[in-house]
């Protein structure tokens, strides 16, 4: 008899996202057929997405999901922050995989160690290993991953704790040294700004939209330090857009923007929820 799987299992299935399988594939399913993309004049190499409960962002999720979707990739990379404190600047996960209502996904840990090693190499620290963590900004995007791509792929899961630049594009430059040569996706998981007042949010919000689209890991940082933009996942946005431009990404767009108050009614706190693709214009190689 085959040992059990090391799984980590959900702590925010039936609380952030439904735990019936039946309905979660329906409602993520939605939100993809929903989605109604601009023209993407590439391949899209890596997407921004929202990671608020599914009620809250999943119609915006929807959208970046929906360029992903009929993508074959052998490995999918899910960079977020790590909202929970921790003595580690990047941490993964130290189990066999994730456990979802839609299914098991199981980790690449050979490139999670050649991640590691790198990091380690141009740091001096690489990947802490977790079990059991609370994270939900991660694995709220699984589900979407197993109902957008076709075909099994493997999951790296990444954590960013301490968005320091020198930290993120660290880990953004190993990370597309894992994935050069292979067929691969990119996913940064940011909410936008938090509990402001929806034309000030929509200021902020625009600004840090602007630097995606420029390609602008650098200033994505900069602009919490200078106050006119911010992205609680900044850390992981900037590392995702450092490796996607190693990978010769050349131009993005944003696909949907809203805030909370679309859903809650209340504009006076909200939250923004951004997304978009970053891809190779077609004819262009890296």
């Amino acid at each position: 008899m085959a040992p059990a799987l090391d799984l980590r299992p959900s702590p925010i299935a039936g609380r952030w996202y439904t735990d019936d399988p039946r309905r979660l594939a329906d409602s993520i399913d939605a939100y993809l057929e929903q989605a109604r993309l601009p023209e993407i004049p590439g391949d899209v190499i890596a997407v921004m997405t929202p990671h608020a409960g599914h009620m809250y962002s999943g119609h915006v999720a929807g959208y970046a999901f929906a360029a992903l979707q009929g993508l074959r990739p052998e490995v999918v990379a899910v960079v977020s922050p790590m909202h929970y404190p921790s003595p580690y600047p990047l941490l993964t996960s130290a189990h066999q995989g994730y456990k979802t209502p839609l299914g098991d996904l199981m980790i690449d840990h050979q490139m999670i160690e050649a991640i590691h090693l790198e990091l380690q190499h141009a740091l001096g620290f690489g990947l802490a290993p977790v079990r059991n963590d609370q994270e939900h900004s991660l694995e709220i995007e699984l589900p979407f991953l197993q109902r957008s791509l076709r075909g099994e792929f493997l999951l790296l899961p990444l954590m960013v704790r301490d968005p320091e630049a020198e930290i993120a594009q660290a880990l953004g430059k190993a990370l597309a040294k894992a994935l050069s040569g292979r067929n691969a996706v990119l996913v940064a998981s940011t909410d936008l700004s938090h509990g402001k007042p929806e034309p000030l949010a929509n200021k902020l919000d625009a600004e840090v939209l602007r630097l995606v689209e420029q390609l602008d890991p650098m200033g994505i940082l900069l602009a919490e330090q200078r106050g006119t933009g911010f992205a609680c996942g900044r850390g992981a946005l900037a590392a995702v857009l450092w490796a996607a431009l190693e990978l010769g990404a050349n131009g993005a767009c944003i696909l949907n923007y809203a805030t909370s108050g679309a859903v809650t009614g209340d504009y006076s706190q909200v939250v923004g929820y951004g997304s978009a693709a970053i891809y190779r214009k077609y004819g262009m190689q890296n």
